[in-house]
């Protein structure tokens, strides 16, 4: 057994004996000798939330994770003080937090153990940055099989392995890969047939181990930010997911045709290209709703632009496309070309919409266009002018979806592949590093994307695709799974997934389903917003 000591020789610290206590309503404090706060917010009877400080303090309370629409209450609520600990009782869970340690155990209202701290809550002080790198480790007990993650690269039951989310453009990336597109902090945890939920709602570099480094322990941490978790309850796997889902928000029911099928190809262009395919596909038969325009249709691939060479009338070819039953797509990407005469550039410019480096000059990176500039999506300013730019691509031209790519950000040319960690963000009003914005940087892109093409597309509903993507993305939009290759390992999981989405979609709109919901819009049953 490590002795407290030791742990503190390797740099990480520990919570100590509890020396306060006190509950405000569903929030409850316990505060240690040496200035550890932990707070427990009963959510609701099967949800409650974790919130370390060190020092005493906690810093300022914000996600762009959590939904303004999530459902809170709970029924029972009773806290005791007992000799050894305090118990806390919902009607669903009891919370154990130990006296001399701060460590946490939670059971069912039959004592069975659900959950328990092994280490608890430690860290230590980031030298090179600031502030501190949070850490929790949690008993791995028996049997026990861990499920979630998002997008990864492996086998669907996790333990035995580590995963990092810190979004990055992975092409081609294989097996077991990490880190990939998308940081999505959220496992599930399964136990005896007893299902939990951990979500740990931080932007930093995090990472999870599942009993890989030891095999009864599993852990997860952050560089930066708080030990700040969402712990649910089941006891089923399904009652886990929708509380996740209540909490970080649902998605908008998507237009008809985006459940179809969507054809997409690096890169079709110009106009006759793009009609000899869709052809093709009524020639043989094919059913396919929707056809995609990857960045060849932009002029010099800048943004909000066409190439007027390759797509002389695209408003025109759009209304062809759509008579023939294709819905057209086109892609969109945060870099904006460092270009003077280029409108997109010189209006963000005007504003002091693009990213800065610490010491104050513009961040640039090389993408598609060559040097490009970023804007600030953690800006609400940012956000409003983006979405406004989307009016004339579908308001006037006519598309009916877009697609954000290269958002994490990608940056071409360095080893990094993203944004160097000293860039500044708003962060709507908390200002920080791209250490911490980072994994929210294309979530906030979509969200701009998603109001500008929502309200230019009104009263139809809006289709919006990202790559990248952070807990809470997917109110705004769907995703993908990032840049896949033609071999057989990529194969192989393809038809995985798509063989569970088509189980997914029997259960919940079989053949006859499809069949009257398709009668149903032909008789105009669902009106304009389809």
């Amino acid at each position: 057994m490590i002795t407290n000591t030791e742990i503190e020789k390797r740099g990480n610290q520990i919570p100590n004996q509890i020396v306060d206590f006190k509950q405000e309503n569903e929030k409850i404090y316990f505060t240690t000798h040496n200035g550890v706060i932990l707070q427990l917010t009963i959510l609701r009877d099967s949800l409650v939330r974790f919130r370390y400080a060190t020092e005493h303090v906690f810093e300022p309370d914000f996600s762009y994770a959590i939904s303004e629409d999530v459902n809170l209450g709970f029924n029972d609520l009773e806290v005791k003080e007992e000799v050894p600990e305090y118990v806390i009782t919902t009607s669903k869970i009891k919370i154990h937090v130990n006296k001399s340690n701060l460590k946490v155990q939670i059971t069912d209202l039959d004592d069975k153990i659900i959950s328990e701290d092994e280490l608890g809550f430690h860290w230590e002080e980031n030298y090179d940055y600031g502030g501190n790198i949070v850490k929790m480790s949690k008993v791995c007990h028996s049997g026990e099989s861990f499920y979630g993650m998002g997008d990864k690269a492996s086998h669907t039951n996790l333990k035995g392995k580590r995963v990092n989310n810190w979004a990055t453009d992975s092409y081609a990336y294989g097996k077991d890969q990490e880190p990939l597109y998308k940081s999505i902090p959220f496992y599930i945890g399964l136990k005896e047939n007893l299902a939990y939920g951990v979500f740990f709602d931080n932007s930093f570099s995090t990472y999870f181990d599942f009993a890989m480094e030891k095999r009864n322990v599993t852990s997860f941490w952050a560089d930066g930010g708080e030990m700040n978790y969402y712990f649910f309850y089941g006891p089923e796997m399904k009652q886990v997911v929708e509380a996740y889902t209540d909490l970080t928000g649902v998605p908008e029911l998507p237009p008809l045709w985006a459940l179809g099928f969507h054809q997409s190809k690096w890169s079709y262009y110009p106009e006759s290209r793009v009609k000899e395919v869709a052809s093709t596909f009524r020639k043989l038969k094919i059913p396919c709703d929707a056809i995609y325009l990857d960045i060849d249709y932009m002029e010099g691939f800048r943004c909000f632009t066409w190439n007027n060479q390759y797509f002389p009338n695209p408003k025109k070819m759009i209304e062809e496309l759509e008579e023939d039953g294709f819905k057209t797509v086109t892609m969109i990407d945060p870099g904006i070309k460092i270009d003077r005469d280029y409108w997109v550039y010189q209006q963000a410019m005007d504003n002091g919409f693009f990213c800065r480096r610490a010491d104050g000059p513009h961040f640039k990176g090389k993408v598609w266009p060559g040097p490009c500039k970023f804007p600030d999506f953690t800006n609400p300013e940012v956000r409003e002018w983006w979405s406004g730019l989307y009016k004339e691509m579908v308001a006037d031209m006519g598309v009916k979806g877009v697609w954000n790519d290269m958002n994490e950000p990608a940056v071409m040319e360095v080893p990094t592949k993203t944004a160097n960690l000293d860039v500044r963000h708003d962060y709507d009003g908390h200002p920080c590093s791209h250490r911490k914005a980072h994994n929210i940087y294309g979530m906030q892109m979509v969200r701009a994307t998603y109001d500008g093409v929502k309200k230019f597309m009104f009263p139809r509903r809006p289709f919006v695709l990202t790559r990248a993507a952070y807990s809470g993305t997917q109110r705004y939009c769907a995703t993908w799974t990032g840049d896949n290759v033609a071999t057989w390992a990529d194969a192989t999981n393809v038809f995985e997934w798509v063989f569970f989405c088509r189980l997914r979609y029997r259960r919940f709109c079989g053949t006859t389903q499809r069949r009257v919901v398709r009668e149903m819009d032909a008789a105009g049953y669902f009106s304009s917003v389809l």
